[in-house]
């Protein structure tokens, strides 16, 4: 058994390598393509696509309830953030500092800025292929745009759908490990390390895992249970109570913090610029590492956090009340914006001006500290104790909230496979994993399951490439009637019928 799991292990860190190595340099050429196809729509646009989201905040067509299955553009990109704002927003952002120095938060941002379009794209093509499934939902996501669109393309009938069923496939995969099992992990750790109980936490299952692992995860299997199985109106509506409470909670507590260390401010953005192209000596004479691997850092440690290019948050987008598909691009473009130039940005910046780390060599310079608890110390450092629970509290929230998220995906996912009425089979399997999680202690589930996440990244990409000139179209298409006036056909669905229905909304 011991070779099986060797061989196993070795097996998934190859296809793991290969993925998050030659994958990341399609990405980041798909954010590029799509970058100046659409004449660098991020910052050209900047005004629209920030009226059209947050400026719009307060539109009741925007954020107001919807009847029926759909749910608002709040909700959907609420329901988006749950998912992408979690353990990677923290840990993950600090472990992109420890292993690849202050250098990785810049490619951090280079990854996010071409990852707007990538998400842009994504998002426009999800609502051009959704359609109605059998209970009157809204079904939308890369195995559609595969099946159907690439798909249709000459000599390519079978090789969309082959693409399609993969992204399922690794999609329900990583929703049971990262999407529940790795994050209900980071939660159960954190709160049994920050809130412990002696009565449970000495009271021993086995090694590792105490009898409070088990009364946690219990608890948050029940919570989750009452939420998930009340469908994605019920996600929707937790996630967008949560969701922004959480961020803003976060990026004040941060900028209490940084903002206390001030005078490190312009040090900490100086090591940031400078070590995104030279290696410091920490890093260079004991890891060994090259400017490479703080580019592959920074821009992993941004695809972990925002998931642009994945092809996740296009399941809860295409859910939208929306009409235009390019009104809900708007959105993924502010969903990443949101999560990495906001969120991680506040993460990496209260780290670099805490102290903890020497901004001259990279070197942390508290012992104890790592990329799991960095973030808590920095918080400890102005709030005590109650700054460590604070960032268990966090994670517990950003965690929890991308399980939630994750079970749409996984079960839209499910869906395209297995049709609706098999759903609750998803749904009993997922909720059984998150109890997995409080009690599993061994890495090899969570790499696994960080590959299939990957994994998702390539049909997905083949997709966007394959369909970048409909996406063109489609935007052109949009400014020339919204932002030019022209008098032209809007381009709403690929379905005729529900073309013809969503005309009549505009």
């Amino acid at each position: 058994m011991e070779q099986f799991f060797a061989w196993l292990t070795d097996f998934n860190n190859n296809v793991n390598g290969f993925v998050w190595g030659k994958g990341l340099y399609l990405l980041l050429a798909t954010g590029i393509l799509m970058t100046v196809l659409t004449g660098v729509f991020q910052i050209t646009h900047i005004r629209h696509w920030f009226a059209e989201t947050l400026g719009s905040l307060f539109k009741k067509d925007v954020s107001g309830h919807v009847k029926g299955k759909s749910i608002s553009q709040f909700q959907a990109l609420c329901t988006a953030l749950a998912a992408t704002i979690g353990v990677g927003n923290i840990a993950g952002v600090a472990a992109a500092i420890v292993g690849g120095g202050p250098g990785a938060v810049f490619w951090m941002w280079v990854a996010a800025f071409f990852g707007m379009m990538t998400n842009y794209s994504e998002n426009v093509l999800g609502i051009y292929y959704r359609r109605k499934n059998e209970n009157g939902e809204w079904s939308g996501g890369a195995m559609y745009y595969l099946q159907e669109g690439l798909g249709k393309m000459k000599g390519c009938k079978h090789i969309g759908k082959i693409l399609a069923v993969l992204f399922s496939i690794f999609c329900i995969l990583a929703s049971f490990g990262i999407g529940a099992m790795g994050q209900i992990n980071k939660i159960v750790v954190n709160m049994v390390s920050a809130f412990d109980i002696p009565a449970l936490s000495s009271n021993m299952l086995y090694e590792g895992v105490s009898v409070y692992h088990l009364v946690i995860g219990v608890v948050l299997l029940v919570i989750a249970a009452l939420i998930i199985l009340g469908g994605l109106k019920r996600i929707a509506n937790f996630a967008e109570k949560i969701v922004p409470a959480m961020v803003v909670l976060f990026v004040l507590g941060s900028l209490i913090i940084i903002g206390t260390n001030y005078a490190n401010i312009g040090a900490a953005f100086a090591s940031i610029f400078k070590y995104a192209f030279t290696v410091p000596a920490a890093l260079g004479g004991v890891g060994g590492i090259v400017v490479k691997d703080i580019v592959t850092q920074g821009c992993k440690r941004g695809v972990f956090s925002n998931e642009a290019g994945l092809g996740s948050s296009v399941m809860v987008h295409s859910n939208s009340n929306v009409v235009e598909p390019v009104r809900q691009g708007l959105w993924g473009i502010f969903e990443v914006f949101a999560d990495t130039m906001v969120v991680c940005t506040m993460t990496a910046l209260l780290v670099l001006t805490s102290g903890l780390i020497d901004l001259n060599t990279g070197a942390l310079l508290m012992e104890g500290a790592g990329d799991a608890t960095l973030v808590a110390k920095a918080y400890a450092g102005i709030f005590g104790i109650w700054g460590e629970r604070f960032i268990a509290i966090a994670i517990l929230l950003f965690a929890f909230t991308t399980v939630l998220g994750w079970d749409h995906y996984g079960s839209k996912a499910w869906e395209y496979l297995f049709g609706t009425k098999t759903l609750v089979i998803y749904k009993v399997i997922h909720l059984i994993t998150i109890l997995c999680g409080a009690l599993l202690t061994s890495s090899l589930a969570w790499d696994i399951s960080d590959t299939f996440n990957g994994l998702m990244m390539v049909p997905n990409l083949i997709g966007v490439l394959a369909l970048s000139g409909l996406v063109v179209k489609i935007t052109k298409n949009y400014i020339d009637r919204r932002l030019k006036g022209e008098d032209i056909k809007p381009m709403l669905s690929v379905l005729p019928d529900i073309q013809e229905k969503q005309e009549k909304k505009l």
